[in-house]
């Protein structure tokens, strides 16, 4: 009798868990601000990365051709990339996300320490974002700062000297190719995840997959409440 009531009850769970992933919303994870940005900066940092391997592979330049339109398709949008983040800043929930993603609670390091020591992610340990969200999103910030500030030396070349634009043109190499390898990583998690992705694309997620994988995030704790009183004064 005991195992046939654990297996009814595993047999109940994944049918609730299956019904809530297909249910048409779920419990709302953001809103459609967020989903836009994270659209827009998805769109605009794959055509940077994507004209950048045309710039710099030859047999990729070969194919694609038409130099002179890659480098301008290119450097705008590169500039363009801080502009969904800066008009996102008019939603509050994208502000308090911002704030959640700029903060590292001792949670968060709990986190880290348990993917050091077992190489395992621990949910247990996440609020709304675990410790490496918030780190890819420090990334992706300082990155696209660098990245700018780089381009501008070398799309500019007559207004800094040749020491600088040398200097410039290294770190935005090797800064691109770290780039590249950091979005391969990111985009491959993301598809052993197929919640995560739908909230990303709906702005629900499902209820159990919210308690597993973002567990202090549902129980609303303090660190988390703060974050949002933080935004909202």
């Amino acid at each position: 009798m005991t195992s046939t009531d654990g297996w009814a009850g595993r047999t109940a769970a994944m049918m609730t868990r299956l019904h809530e992933s297909r249910a048409v919303t779920g419990l709302r994870r953001f809103t459609r601000a967020e989903t836009w940005v994270h659209r827009t900066l998805n769109c605009l940092m794959a055509v940077c990365v994507f004209t950048a391997a045309c710039l710099y592979f030859p047999p990729l330049a070969e194919i694609v051709g038409r130099r002179r339109l890659v480098v301008t398709v290119h450097e705008w949008s590169g500039i363009l990339l801080p502009v969904p983040i800066l008009a996102g800043l008019v939603s509050r929930a994208f502000r308090a996300d911002t704030g959640r993603l700029g903060r590292f609670f001792p949670h968060d390091w709990r986190w880290l320490r348990a993917l050091l020591r077992t190489r395992r992610r621990q949910p247990e340990f996440a609020g709304k974002f675990n410790a490496g969200q918030k780190l890819f999103a420090a990334f992706v910030t300082g990155t696209i700062l660098v990245m700018i500030g780089t381009g501008l030396l070398m799309w500019f070349p007559r207004l800094s000297p040749l020491v600088w634009r040398t200097g410039a043109t290294f770190v935005h190499d090797w800064l691109a190719l770290l780039v590249g390898v950091v979005i391969t990583g990111h985009v491959w998690l993301a598809t052993k995840d197929p919640e995560a992705r739908r909230g990303l694309r709906t702005g629900h997620v499902p209820r159990w997959w919210a308690r597993e994988e973002h567990p202090l995030w549902r129980a609303g704790t303090g660190e988390e409440r703060a974050a949002d009183e933080t935004q909202q004064h």
